[in-house]
C-alpha cells in the first residue's frame, strides 16, 4: 500500500513553458510505487514560498494575452504534447480521404491563409495520430488555474467570471485530460481544439454588458447585440438533428470538428472537480446503507466500485465520509496516483492478494478508508466471487460502477483480457476486435456480479449507462427486456429519485477571489441558513434533508473536498438555493467577502437533465423519453438572470441519451445580482418539481403545492388521481 502525501511546485523556463516537480515521501514496500508524477496536486497555501509568488506574477501577466486572440504573432513553436500530462486515449476518426482534407480544412478556417501551408501538414499529422486535432502548437504557456476574477483582461465583471469558470476546468488538479480540453468522463470537453479556447477568451477580454458570446458545440460564433439583463454567454453541445444522434454519427462529427461532447460541467465551464458528486455520492451510499442493509452505521460495511478517473474520482472520498470501507478499481496508474497525491484516496496496491488482504483487514478494524485497485475491476468481482466460493462469506454488501460506459468503445472501459497499454494500442488499431473484447469484459463482469447478489450483494447502475451497455452486450441484466427494465436498481430511481422530487439537488457555488476563507464564510452562511429552514414548518422528509445538508456542509472544510478552485457542494431545494444566495450576494455588496461568488449546479438535478436512465428513470407516465423539461429549463434561465446558460446532448448515460441543460451566476453584491438569483432559482427547480408532480410523484405534488402557496404568481396544473382499480 501506499500513504505517502505529494507537495507541488511550479516555474517556467526561459521559453515560458510550465515545469512541475513533484516530491513524495517514500513509504510503501519495494514492489509498490514510492515517487509518481502528480500532476494534479497544488500547493496548499497559493502564497506559501517564493517561487510560487513569482510564478504567479508571471502568469497573472500573461492573461493579458487574451486581449489578442489566438497567437499568430509571432507563431508559437511547435511542441508535441507533454508526457507528463495524462492524455485521452487515440481516437479512431474513421474519415475517408475527403472528410478528411474537410477537417483540415474545419480547422485552417481559424487561421490565416499564410498559416495554411504550415499548418495544414500538421493537423493532418494530428488527425491521423490522435484521431482529432487538438491544435498542441496552441495549448498556452501558462499555468492553468482559477485566478483571483480581478486579473481577468475583461471589461464586463461577468465575462470575468466566465473566464475563470473555463480555466478551472481546464487546471491539470481538476481537468482529466487537460492537453485535450478534456474534464472529465473520458471526452468530456470544453472545447474541441485550442483555437477555440484563445478566440473564446479574447471575445470575454472584449464583451461589454450589452452583448451576448454564442457558442456553437465549442466554436465561438461571437458576440452579438443583446441587453445588460441577457446572459453573457449562450452555449449549446451536440445539439444535432435527432436522426443523427448515433455514436458513429458522433465520431464522424467530432473528427470533423463540427460538434463536440460537452458532458454535463464540462462544456457548460461548471465543473468543480470531483468534489461536484462527492456529497451525492455520500447521501448515495448512506441511503443504500439504510434501504439495503438497515443500518444507519456503515462501520466495517464494504463497498466495491470502478474508476478514480473524474467525477468517478469522488467515490473514495465519499466512501470514507460515508464510514464505509471503499474498494475502488482503476486501471490508469496516472489516475490512481492523482487521487492518491489529492488525498482523496487513502490506500492502493496494484496486488489482487494485497488488496483482498487490505479489505478483510478494514473490515475487522471497521475503519473508514479507500483502497485504491490499479487493475481491472472484472478481474477484482471474479476473484471476490472466489473467495466466497472458498469462504463461505461474503466480502462486498454494496456495489456499483462508475467506469465511463457512455463511451465503452473509446476509453471508457477497458477489457479485462489486455493491459492498459495493449487496451489503448488495439483501441486506435483495431476497433473492431476492441468491442468486441469490451462487450465479453462486461458480460464477464455482470456474470460475477450476478454470482454475489445471489448471496447478499447489493448492486446499483449508478448513471454511467452501465446496465444499459451490459445489456447491448448480452449480458444477463434485464427483468424485461421488452420495456428496458433492469434487475438492478438505478442509483436515481431507487436511492435519489425522491430527493429530486421534494426539489432538492447539487447545489453549489465558486468563491471568484480564490481565498479559502471566502469558501469559509460561504459554508457559514449555509449552515445558518439551512438550520434556520429546518426549524420552519415544513413536511418531515423536508426537514430531515435541511438537518442532513446542514452536518454535511458543517464538516465539508475538514473534508478537505477542494481540488481547483474554492468551490463547494450541497443538496438544497428552491428555499434554500434562494436563501443562501441571497446571503452570500449581501455578504459580497457588505465587503465581508472579497470578491463576488458564482452560483451554479450540477446538470445531474431537479429539473435539469431528461434522462430515461437516470435523472428521469422514476417517471412513470410514458415522458421520460421526452427532453421538454431540460430545453425549457434553459430557455427559462436565460431570460430570468442566468449569467450563462447551456443545453447539451449527452451526458452521463451517452451521446443520444440524454438532454441536459445548466447555468452560472454571478453575485456581486448588487440588487440586480439578488433579484436575477431569485428570479432563476425559483424557475431551475420549480419547473423539475411541476413535472415529477404531473408524472404522478406524491412529492412532488406536495413540495409544487407549497411552492404555490408561498408565490400566488405560480400556477402549476395539478393531476388528479386515477384509481387503479379502475376497469381500463
Amino acid at each position: 500500500m501506499t500513504t505517502s502525501s505529494a507537495h507541488i511546485y511550479f516555474g517556467t523556463t526561459s521559453g515560458g513553458r510550465v515545469i512541475y516537480s513533484v516530491n513524495y515521501p517514500k513509504h510503501g514496500t519495494a514492489s509498490q510505487p514510492q515517487a509518481q508524477p502528480n500532476f494534479g496536486t497544488r500547493p496548499v497555501e497559493r502564497t506559501s514560498g517564493q517561487r510560487i509568488q513569482q510564478s504567479e506574477i508571471i502568469m497573472s501577466r500573461m492573461l493579458q494575452a487574451f486581449r489578442t486572440g489566438i497567437p499568430i504573432d509571432p507563431l508559437p513553436e511547435y511542441a508535441p504534447r507533454d508526457e507528463f500530462l495524462p492524455h485521452a486515449p487515440v481516437r479512431t476518426h474513421g474519415l475517408n480521404d475527403e472528410e478528411i482534407k474537410l477537417a483540415v480544412k474545419n480547422a485552417l478556417r481559424y487561421f490565416p491563409p499564410h498559416l495554411h501551408q504550415l499548418l495544414a501538414g500538421e493537423f493532418a499529422e494530428e488527425l491521423n495520430n490522435y484521431g482529432h486535432i487538438y491544435m498542441y502548437r496552441f495549448v498556452p504557456r501558462m499555468r492553468m488555474m482559477a485566478y483571483h476574477i480581478g486579473e481577468y483582461p475583461a471589461k464586463s465583471q461577468q465575462a470575468a467570471a466566465i473566464m475563470l469558470m473555463i480555466m478551472n476546468n481546464l487546471d491539470p488538479a481538476v481537468a482529466q485530460f487537460p492537453q485535450e480540453l478534456i474534464t472529465y468522463g473520458g471526452n468530456g470537453q470544453v472545447f474541441s481544439n485550442w483555437a477555440q479556447f484563445w478566440l473564446t477568451m479574447k471575445y470575454l477580454s472584449e464583451m461589454e454588458e450589452d452583448q451576448t458570446l454564442v457558442m456553437y458545440s465549442g466554436h465561438p460564433m461571437g458576440l452579438f447585440p443583446s441587453h445588460a439583463e441577457a446572459p453573457r454567454a449562450v452555449i449549446t453541445n451536440g445539439i444535432v438533428i435527432p436522426q443523427y444522434s448515433s455514436r458513429d454519427d458522433y465520431n464522424k462529427m467530432f473528427a470533423l470538428g463540427v460538434t463536440m461532447y460537452g458532458q454535463m460541467t464540462a462544456g457548460s465551464y461548471c465543473y468543480i472537480g470531483p468534489q461536484g458528486i462527492v456529497h451525492g455520492t455520500t447521501i448515495t451510499l448512506m441511503n443504500a446503507g439504510r434501504m439495503y442493509l438497515g443500518v444507519n452505521d456503515l462501520a466495517g460495511k464494504v463497498f466495491l466500485t470502478s474508476g478514480l478517473g473524474g467525477m468517478s474520482g469522488a467515490q473514495a472520498k465519499a466512501a470514507v465520509i460515508a464510514g464505509c470501507v471503499g474498494v475502488i478499481a482503476e486501471v490508469s496508474k496516472e489516475a490512481i496516483v492523482k487521487r492518491h497525491g489529492q488525498g482523496w484516496l487513502n490506500e492502493f496496491t496494484d496486488s489482487l492478494d494485497d488488496c483482498i488482504q487490505m479489505i478483510k483487514d478494514a473490515v475487522n478494524s471497521k475503519r473508514a478508508i479507500s483502497i485504491g485497485y490499479h487493475g481491472n475491476v472484472v478481474d477484482l468481482w471474479e476473484r471476490v466471487a472466489e473467495e466466497y466460493k472458498k469462504s463461505g462469506k461474503l466480502l462486498v454488501e454494496l456495489g456499483s460502477d462508475q467506469t465511463s460506459l457512455h463511451n465503452p468503445f473509446h476509453g471508457g472501459y477497458f477489457p479485462a483480457q489486455l493491459n492498459y497499454d495493449e487496451a489503448l494500442n488495439m483501441l486506435h488499431t483495431d476497433q473492431p476486435h476492441f468491442q468486441k473484447l469490451v462487450q465479453e469484459s462486461l458480460r464477464r463482469q455482470v456474470a460475477a456480479i450476478n454470482y454475489l447478489a445471489e448471496k447478499g450483494l447489493h448492486f446499483w447502475d449508478y448513471g454511467n449507462a452501465f446496465l444499459l451497455e451490459a445489456g447491448r452486450a448480452g449480458a444477463q441484466v434485464y427483468k424485461d427486456h421488452a420495456k428496458q427494465k433492469f434487475i438492478y436498481p438505478s442509483y436515481v430511481q431507487d436511492i435519489m429519485g425522491d430527493i429530486f422530487s421534494l426539489g432538492f439537488g447539487p447545489f453549489r457555488w465558486v468563491c471568484t477571489s480564490g481565498v479559502p476563507s471566502d469558501l469559509e464564510l460561504t459554508d457559514k452562511i449555509a449552515a445558518e441558513v439551512l438550520s434556520g429552514l429546518s426549524l420552519t414548518d415544513v413536511p418531515k422528509a423536508t426537514a430531515v434533508q435541511y438537518e442532513d445538508n446542514t452536518k454535511w456542509i458543517k464538516g465539508a472544510k475538514s473534508y478537505e473536498l477542494v481540488v481547483g478552485s474554492q468551490a463547494r457542494i450541497l443538496y438544497a431545494d428552491q428555499v434554500g438555493r434562494s436563501a443562501i444566495a441571497v446571503a452570500i450576494n449581501q455578504a459580497v455588496a457588505n465587503k465581508t467577502l472579497k470578491a463576488p461568488v458564482v452560483i451554479s449546479r450540477d446538470h445531474h438535478d431537479v429539473s435539469g437533465t431528461d434522462s430515461p436512465f437516470r435523472e428521469t428513470s422514476n417517471i412513470y407516465d410514458g415522458s421520460q423519453f421526452t427532453a421538454d423539461m431540460a430545453v425549457q429549463n434553459c430557455i427559462g434561465d436565460s431570460f430570468r438572470g442566468a449569467t450563462w446558460v447551456a443545453l447539451h446532448n449527452g451526458g452521463g448515460v451517452g451521446w443520444g441519451e440524454v438532454i441536459n441543460g445548466g447555468f452560472g451566476l454571478l453575485l456581486d453584491g448588487s440588487p440586480e445580482a439578488e433579484q436575477r438569483a431569485k428570479n432563476t432559482l425559483h424557475w431551475d427547480v420549480n419547473n423539475g418539481v411541476a413535472r415529477r408532480s404531473w408524472s404522478g410523484n406524491s412529492n412532488a405534488y406536495g413540495t409544487i403545492k407549497r411552492a404555490m402557496e408561498s408565490e400566488p404568481r405560480l400556477r402549476v396544473t395539478l393531476p388528479y388521481s386515477v384509481d387503479s382499480s379502475l376497469n381500463l
